[in-house]
């Protein structure tokens, strides 16, 4: 199946001498791959969606429906490409999506999606109710395409793999590539394509078992997973909690080179970067890309936006 094409690409790959200064390597050891510079609000699930959507429309489909937590980037994009496509969108949201925060769900109203809240449930829970919506829309009369939980299958997870192909020719001394792991796919593209002795994973609490979720999609791209690379200490006390570390990791990417980063996935995923760099895993000299992945709108759906803001105007 030919892939739709929603973004520009290749995405850029932008020095980061401050920042790599700060984590302590050399000035020109650190590039950020920037897949948070894509359409749709930008991160990195525009590039499975080209592959899912496309599968999609050629099933006939007239509405995705795709599931994830209260602020889903997942969920977020995906009601951009049905816009995009002329599909309707409907997202079975997890947790508990209030307005009072609100992030992708202001996006989503936008976007003309319906959101179905699930409450507080676990993964088979949220693919249950995920079920039944997609037979209420049967018997509406509606062709409904169901989308995995951050676009993290076979299919979505090849798109990973035009990202390896761009890295290899951006930076083929690459020796290290470094992604937040949440559903499992982006890093299983790069994996596939890269190999895994180049790609290093942080886990962020969003699967029980990432080193599975991850390993069994490699292995359906047709690749040997090997021994990854998957640090699991900077997941904290779970998903969407923010961690000392990655609060530490937001801010010195912000003050070095304006980079924001969202408190869920890509901080944790630059407090593995300073952790690796910090035990010896990442060396001064060792060429390192940082795959940006967006979910900058997520920020203004989590808690440590107010914190921020209230910390702001307290010394103002």
């Amino acid at each position: 199946m030919t892939p739709l094409t929603l973004s520009h690409w290749p995405t850029p790959l932008d020095p980061a001498p401050r920042l790599a200064a700060a984590l302590g390597l050399g000035a020109g050891d650190l590039a950020v791959k920037r897949d948070d510079l894509t359409d749709f609000g930008g991160g990195n699930k525009v590039r499975k969606l080209e592959h899912l959507v496309a599968d999609a429309r050629s099933a006939g489909a007239t509405v995705l429906v795709t599931s994830g937590g209260a602020q889903s980037n997942h969920a977020r994009m995906t009601a951009a490409a049905a816009a995009r496509c002329g599909l309707g969108a409907v997202l079975v949201l997890g947790g508990t999506p209030t307005a009072e925060h609100p992030g992708n769900l202001a996006l989503e109203e936008l976007l003309g999606a319906r959101v179905v809240a699930a409450g507080d449930v676990d993964g088979d829970e949220l693919d249950h109710r995920v079920a039944e919506v997609a037979e209420q829309l049967r018997a509406e009369g509606q062709v409904p395409a169901v989308l995995p939980l951050g676009g993290s299958s076979p299919t979505g997870a090849r798109a990973y793999l035009a990202c390896a192909a761009e890295l290899a020719e951006q930076a083929p001394d690459a020796a290290h590539v470094v992604v937040a792991v949440g559903s499992g796919g982006t890093m299983a593209g790069l994996v596939a394509g890269l190999g895994a002795d180049r790609v290093l994973g942080v886990d962020t609490a969003a699967v029980p078992d990432p080193t599975e979720r991850v390993a069994g999609l490699v292995a359906a791209l047709g690749h040997s997973p090997g021994p990854l690379r998957l640090r699991r200490d900077q997941a904290g006390d779970g998903y969407g909690v923010l961690t000392p570390a990655a609060m530490a990791a937001m801010r010195t990417a912000a003050r070095t080179e304006g980079l924001l980063l969202d408190p869920v996935y890509t901080a944790k995923a630059l407090a593995g970067l300073a952790a690796a760099v910090a035990d010896g895993s990442i060396r001064p000299g060792e060429r390192t890309v940082f795959l940006h992945t967006g979910g900058l709108p997520g920020l203004f759906g989590h808690p440590v936006a107010r914190e921020l803001a209230a910390e702001l105007l307290a010394h103002a």
